[in-house]
């Protein structure tokens, strides 16, 4: 009885928007789903600064490498502040890595595609992060305070990803006949990556609705989706660019794009490891890991100095 006077209380907070804070108590299932999405969240932010670092040094201008710099600081950024509210819920960074390593925990499925030109650069900048702020924009409401907290600092900063991705499809639209080529190609590339990076439909996915009723998501998968691509058209029609999809039309009833089925198949199979990337930059992470031990075991040594120099004091 208990337990269910608990989970009734709980639900009440939820429909309340109050928000869950770490010593509040929560269901053991509640605290699961915040601890596999959060720390899938993290995990995208920095095994999504690797393809900005294939480029560092091949941008084509200083000033897009200071761009592409601060981006790769900035997703660093946020997987520190994921990784933080994660570790609220009782479970240390080391362990989500380990999770992560051993291939027990996933991260986003769009991060598995190949960069081959700097055009991609304007598309993950563009699409990518344009996506992933629709999607972020909706979670600084979810019901865990600490991932709320996250989202509105994240947000501010992921927009300028956005602006930079789009300025360099901008550029290379207006550029060349080759430049317009290499942003279309990048575009054909990078469209249906982008569109499935929200996951699943809600009626497929095994923890949508669930986490809609804890109001862990504000908004199912499907309609997340449709938003970007809503307004997603206009900016490619504004650059002179076109979508990958011959279905793709504005439907006046609905006052929404139309877009044709989503290749699920292509989606199960990155996330179950098999994307063109997917090995390597797994492997890459750990072998960043393995090569940054020293500095974690410098930075601890250090710390306790510090604190035995304090209480000595």
């Amino acid at each position: 009885m208990e337990e269910k006077k608990k989970l009734v209380q709980f639900q009440q907070k939820i429909d309340q928007d109050i928000k869950i804070e770490p010593r509040d108590w929560m269901p053991e299932k509640y605290r699961q789903t915040l601890i596999r999405q959060i720390s899938q969240h993290a995990h995208s932010e920095i095994i999504g600064m690797q393809p900005e670092g294939n480029w560092l040094t091949r941008a084509p201008s200083l000033r897009s490498k200071k761009i592409l710099m601060a981006k790769i600081q900035d997703e660093a950024g946020h997987g520190l502040y994921l990784y933080c509210a994660a570790e609220t819920l009782g479970v240390k960074r080391e362990q989500f890595l380990q999770w992560l390593h051993e291939g027990k925990a996933k991260y986003s499925s769009v991060f598995n595609y190949p960069t081959l030109t700097w055009a991609d650069m304007g598309a993950v900048g563009w699409l990518v992060d344009g996506a992933a702020i629709v999607n972020q924009v909706s979670l600084q409401g979810t019901s865990y305070g600490p991932y709320a907290r996250a989202m509105v600092k994240i947000c501010m900063e992921e927009s300028f990803h956005q602006r930079q991705g789009f300025e360099i499809m901008v550029q290379l639209a207006n550029g060349t006949k080759e430049q317009k080529e290499m942003a279309q190609d990048a575009v054909n590339r990078w469209w249906w990556p982008s569109i499935m990076m929200f996951g699943p439909h809600d009626s497929e996915s095994a923890h949508s609705n669930q986490s809609l009723k804890w109001k862990i998501k504000r908004e199912s998968n499907d309609a997340l989706r449709q938003r970007f691509i809503d307004k997603t058209i206009e900016q490619g029609y504004h650059l002179g660019l076109t979508f990958p999809d011959p279905n793709l039309k504005f439907n006046s009833e609905t006052n929404h794009y139309d877009y044709s089925p989503i290749d699920w198949d292509e989606f199960w199979n990155v996330v179950k490891g098999n994307g063109a990337s997917n090995r390597q930059r797994l492997n890459h992470h750990i072998k960043a890991h393995e090569d940054g031990k020293w500095v974690r075991e410098a930075a601890i040594a250090y710390a306790k100095k510090s604190n035995l120099k304090q209480k000595s004091a």
